[in-house]
């Protein structure tokens, strides 16, 4: 797990300034999620009705082919245990820079 740029301790840092740190380091982050810990790519954090979201990669997932990579949407309030890994991550090369609905708001984007 890499330090937190700023000298504090993982505890101590708030979910959605870890997260904005990993999408601009690029640096997968280990979190708990649904009772199930998992490492996530980081490519984006948005607002959807006041409530902020993770669009996030999943390298580890069984995809059927390398078309059907895709980002998945991870609600913050749901994710726990969250850690900046020290592994690093390339964006997906086609990644849509469409949000998932309409009226989400961009908050930090690879």
């Amino acid at each position: 797990m890499a330090p937190p740029m700023s000298g504090e301790s993982p505890a101590e840092i708030p979910l959605e300034r870890l997260l904005i740190e990993a999408i601009a380091l690029r640096r997968l982050v280990s979190v708990h999620y649904n009772g199930t810990t998992m490492q996530l790519a980081p490519h984006r954090l948005f607002s959807r009705h006041g409530e902020l979201y993770l669009s996030a990669f999943n390298p580890n997932k069984n995809w059927r082919s390398d078309e059907d990579r895709r980002l998945g949407h991870f609600k913050l309030a749901g994710l726990g245990e969250a850690a900046v890994c020290e592994e690093s991550f390339e964006p997906l090369p086609d990644l849509d820079p469409a949000l998932p609905r309409e009226e989400d708001e961009l908050v930090f984007s690879v």
